[in-house]
């Protein structure tokens, strides 16, 4: 391995690659092309990762997970993007892994054993309810509208919310929403636990959308109305909703690029195989210089995504924020995971394109995330600000005496 991951990484990531080998891909591939997979199959995967010690390796010991730090968590994740299989049989799959590491850190003693341990445990689902329609908060949190008011000794939430990950199906809802109108989002909005079965809530549908999870997982337009819930289910401190959603965006976005780039490896690995057995015009396709060229693209901006990831991690680690780190991963990384995705797809002609390789369900996967978790433009507007605003002073003054007929 080129990252300099610790023993305990490689350790546990060569776990994972077994088990993903010998159970995870056999089951896969034996799975009629296209059709949902019975949740029973992925309890009994999830089983067998218990029995091997990879169960939830993001989360506590005392949550019967391993306890590695973000750092060695990378390369699991990676290896876990190699199927989507095997994803929620290691409990970390979105949208549930994201919500785990906010209430592991934000979490009361009585929400903990409430909501979290029965959502490591798998018992129960969740979904993260912050975006809005149209002029709600979408790429731009800030226009967040649904209000959250104090109403005796509890909060009565009203809005509308959609692409919310498991809307349909979740045990609980973690809503961001606004709790102080009069001040800026950022220093007014509060997160809260909402059931699901709460007075008031309505899923209004299920959203279709490109590539529909093999998994089915579903993307949902919710109302809240007149939503009420006690003051214990406000989940950390009142106005510091995003001060704390900043805090898990970059964990998550940097556990984002490596499942996906896990899926482009993925691809990549078909892709070589397919190459390596396919002949054409008297050679395999793995003889022909331009595609074989391509190959060689592919594998370098792949191994060059796992760095910016976990430069990003170290910088983390040190006490960074990291937001400009996790960017330049997110925004790098989602578009290697699709050229590298695409040029697999199109190495292998119309089995490409077919169901009984996983390459059409990993392009629609790799063109969603572009999306998904703040758009390549998000990514891109916070990289340029910090550019701007670090702007090297001794270049302003040189530019400033162009023009100047006394300049040396």
């Amino acid at each position: 391995m080129p990252h300099h991951d610790s023993d305990r990484a490689l350790e546990v990531t060569e776990q994972v690659r077994e088990f993903i080998d010998e159970e995870v891909l056999p089951v896969e591939r034996a799975l009629p092309p296209g059709e949902e997979v019975p949740e029973d199959l992925v309890e009994d995967l999830r089983t067998e990762a218990r029995e091997r010690g990879i169960y939830a390796p993001q989360m506590p010991e005392d949550l019967g997970g391993l306890g590695l730090d973000l750092r060695d968590a990378l390369p699991v994740y990676e290896q876990s993007g190699r199927s989507y299989l095997a994803q929620p049989a290691m409990r970390v799959d979105a949208p549930d892994e994201g919500t785990m590491h906010l209430l592991e850190r934000l979490a009361t003693d009585a929400q903990r054993e409430e909501w979290l341990r029965p959502l490591v445990d798998a018992e129960v689902s969740s979904a993260f309810a912050m975006t809005e329609p149209m002029q709600g908060g979408g790429a731009d949190p800030t226009m967040v509208k649904t209000r959250a008011e104090r109403d005796g000794d509890g909060w009565v939430i009203d809005g509308h919310k959609w692409w919310i990950t498991n809307g349909s199906e979740a045990a609980f809802f973690v809503v961001m929403a606004r709790t102080d109108p009069d001040v800026h989002p950022y220093e007014g909005s509060s997160m809260f636990i909402v059931p699901a079965d709460t007075p008031g809530i309505e899923v209004v549908r299920d959203l279709p959308h490109l590539g529909e999870a093999t998994l089915g997982t579903v993307h949902s337009e919710v109302l809240f109305e007149n939503v009420r819930v006690p003051e214990e289910n406000l989940l950390g401190e009142e106005g510091e909703g995003f001060a704390h959603a900043q805090k898990r965006m970059v964990p998550a976005r940097l556990t984002q690029c490596m499942r996906h780039s896990g899926k482009a490896r993925r691809a990549l690995d078909v892709a070589e195989a397919f190459m390596s057995e396919r002949e054409v015009f008297g050679d395999t396709v793995a003889e022909k210089q331009a595609p074989r060229f391509d190959i060689a693209d592919a594998e370098t901006k792949l191994r060059a995504a796992r760095l910016l990831a976990r430069d990003a991690a170290r910088a983390h680690a040190a006490g960074s924020d990291a937001r400009v780190e996790a960017s330049m991963a997110k925004y790098f990384t989602t578009n290697v995971s699709q050229e590298v995705v695409d040029t697999a797809l199109q190495v292998c002609g119309a089995n490409g394109i077919g169901m009984d390789l996983p390459l059409s369900q990993l392009f629609a996967d790799a063109r969603i995330i572009r999306i998904a978790d703040g758009p390549d433009e998000v990514q891109k507007r916070v990289i340029a600000r910090d550019a701007f605003e670090n702007v090297d002073e001794r270049e302003v003054e040189h530019l400033s005496r162009f023009g100047d007929p006394r300049r040396p």
